[in-house]
């Protein structure tokens, strides 16, 4: 229960510490464990996709996102900065189901790290084509799935317009739809959110994969109630 308010709201862990006659670093070690533990219950990228072909779905939806951090000094800090975000952070991948229950989520990446750069180093195209999966994506991920017959594309991510070419109103309509159907990966990423620990990351950035893929778990659990 201390290390669920720890995680939930973001508490100090002198403060839970202080009101359980514990130590600081008491609270520190069995957040830790805890974190390892749920962590380990998190599904790989495979094995999360064949769960999802297994129960008949055809398609994931997939969405990048930054999960702040605080901003240190020094060179070594300046690839976490997004200048898309203005700001230092994580970058992670993750997918949800067509209902937007959170299935998996990547390992950690620098804040200036491309959701399409980021697919393509966790081969998430190779993945989808092994489970017989199809996914929906936004405009981050143009240009990720390159097949050379247009029928075989996995990835659908909608039109682009640029300043010398106009959208169709079919192609716009086409994006009507497929943006109401990603609608359901906000709601993923909400009930993550909701853990107010990842309001801005604290500790080791290095360890905040396993911190995300315990949240995961815990955040399937608590929606499945």
């Amino acid at each position: 229960m201390i290390v669920l308010a720890v995680l939930r709201h973001d508490e100090r862990l002198a403060d839970m510490a202080s009101g359980n006659q514990v130590s600081a670093s008491t609270v520190r070690r069995w957040r830790d464990e805890v974190i390892g533990l749920l962590a380990a219950k998190a599904p790989r990228l495979d094995r999360a996709l064949k769960k999802i072909a297994k129960r008949g779905g055809e398609v994931v939806l997939v969405e990048g996102t930054l999960v702040p951090t605080q901003c240190r000094t020094g060179t070594a800090n300046r690839k976490n900065y997004s200048g898309k975000h203005q700001r230092h952070g994580l970058h992670f991948l993750a997918l949800t189901d067509e209902k937007g229950r959170l299935i998996w989520i990547s390992a950690g990446r620098p804040g200036r790290t491309h959701d399409a750069t980021a697919a393509h180093r966790n081969q998430l195209v190779e993945h989808l084509k092994a489970a017989s999966l199809g996914a929906l994506a936004d405009l981050g991920f143009l240009g990720v799935d390159k097949p050379d017959d247009p029928d075989d594309l996995v990835i659908v991510t909608g039109f682009k317009a640029t300043r010398v070419r106009k959208l169709s109103p079919g192609q716009k309509e086409a994006n009507r739809i497929l943006a109401a159907g990603r609608a359901p990966v906000e709601r993923g990423f909400a009930h993550l959110k909701n853990w107010r620990t990842l309001t801005k990351l604290r500790n080791d950035p290095a360890r905040a994969t396993h911190l995300l893929r315990a949240l995961l778990v815990l955040t399937n659990i608590e929606v499945s109630r």
